[in-house]
């Protein structure tokens, strides 16, 4: 199909975006062929009248789970067992099917509310990689995928069992990066420190888990086979472990000193900031959070830790970039428009920024921005329309009229809500 979007404003995605009026954009199957002035003689198109709305590229989330829904514990609930939940998914063929079922609906979630290009970064089995590719195909609904299917974890380590398989010894990390690479990923996902959610010692969330030598193992053997590296870190320790060791990517951060930002500049590594599966933590009172004392004290840390380290990568130009961290509690799948929200409230820098390090920005960190990102011609058609001007007011990315996911128009895209976690959120913005 080939479309005209007429009578809008489009906001190119590029670093220093400015409104563009009296244009139209034009796409041809799931290319964005040209952008014109001339929009008298658009014949062989299908007219899409904007009637004043924005056009945008699609929004890109740098991490992403797919297995759960970010649906928080009930007030009397038992802290969720993840290993437990994670043999019961993968048990039996039947119920695999029914788990994939259920990634196959998040990342529906995901495209419908604006994001057409995820980047998962640990999940169950190798669903991420079989959703990706029936999209790819043309079989689902759904966003570009990036996937980095079962992540690398050590014995007790973050989500190790569940979302992450555990190794005790380098030989076991490369081994395990083997395995991984034998289900089609794209990156492979390293769990180097704890986090919020597995640690019972107040003040220390991010402490470090998995071995130097561990780390250095798998990045070593990841890299031979052309992959890039992320990884989970949450304290300053970890960090320093993992950019001396050959991560490419720190996913959430924490404060930075001035050897580790030399580090950073010398990998050419980014920072992947994850603001939104903190601050419930850290600002929610307990009866609203459903948390322990300990998790809000260490959500604070985290918090802390995070934005630090975004400030201090920015303040030194090194990449930035933004993830949700969808599927924690009260992070869901249609909610990555907080995490800009929240860069811009948090990290103190402009609408324009935060915009632009969730399209064409991020787009760079993942090594897609040849393909997608902004609006150019030759670029992928991935598009979304909202009614109102983001760079006044990003809580309108909430409210999005039209997706174009690789060329596929989408009106009125329509994705169930959690009602009560976003009326919560909402009174802390």
């Amino acid at each position: 199909m080939k479309y005209a979007f007429v009578n809008g404003t489009i906001l190119d995605g590029t670093k220093d975006m400015q409104p563009i009026t009296s244009k139209a954009v034009l796409t041809d199957g799931d290319r964005i062929v040209d952008i014109v002035s001339d929009v008298k003689s658009l014949q062989g198109y299908e007219i899409v009248d904007l009637k004043g709305a924005y056009l945008l590229p699609g929004l890109i989330d740098l991490h992403v789970h797919l297995a759960l829904s970010g649906k928080p514990p009930k007030a009397d609930s038992k802290p969720k067992d993840y290993d437990k939940l994670y043999k019961m998914l993968t048990g039996n063929p039947i119920v695999r099917a029914a788990a994939r079922q259920l990634v196959v609906g998040y990342a529906k979630t995901e495209v419908m509310s604006g994001v057409t290009t995820i980047r998962t970064v640990g999940g169950v089995l190798d669903f991420d990689a079989q959703v990706r590719d029936r999209i790819s195909e043309g079989k689902l609904t759904g966003p570009r995928i990036i996937a980095a299917n079962t992540g690398i974890s050590v014995p007790g380590g973050h989500f190790a069992g569940s979302i992450a398989t555990p190794v005790s010894t380098p030989e076991e990390a490369r081994d395990l990066v083997h395995k991984i690479a034998d289900t089609k990923p794209d990156l492979i996902k390293l769990m180097i420190t704890g986090g919020v959610m597995d640690s019972d010692e107040e003040g220390m969330p991010g402490a470090l888990k998995m071995s130097p030598e561990i780390v250095k193992a798998a990045c070593d053997e990841a890299h031979k086979l052309g992959f890039i590296v992320a990884a989970h870190v949450e304290s300053t320790e970890g960090v320093r472990v993992a950019l001396e060791n050959g991560v490419d990517t720190v996913e959430h951060g924490a404060k930075l000193t001035e050897d580790i930002i030399k580090l950073f500049k010398e990998r050419k590594a980014a920072d992947i900031c994850t603001l939104s599966p903190a601050i419930p933590y850290a600002e929610f009172t307990l009866e609203e959070s459903h948390a322990t004392e300990v998790a809000k004290k260490n959500g604070k840390v985290v918090l802390d830790g995070i934005i630090e380290c975004a400030k201090t990568c920015i303040e030194n130009d090194i990449p930035v970039g933004l993830g949700s961290d969808v599927s924690c509690p009260f992070v869901t799948h249609y909610n990555f428009w907080r995490e800009l929200y929240y860069f811009n409230k948090y990290i103190g820098r402009s609408k324009k920024e935060a915009l632009y390090r969730a399209t064409l920005g991020n787009a760079t960190i993942a090594g897609i921005d040849k393909e997608t990102g902004s609006i150019e011609a030759g670029k992928c058609a991935d598009m979304i329309v909202v009614k109102d001007d983001p760079l006044k007011d990003l809580t309108t990315l909430r409210d999005v009229t039209m997706v174009v996911a690789r060329g596929k128009l989408i009106q009125r895209p329509r994705h169930k809500q959690m009602k009560d976690i976003d009326a919560l959120l909402d009174a802390y913005m």
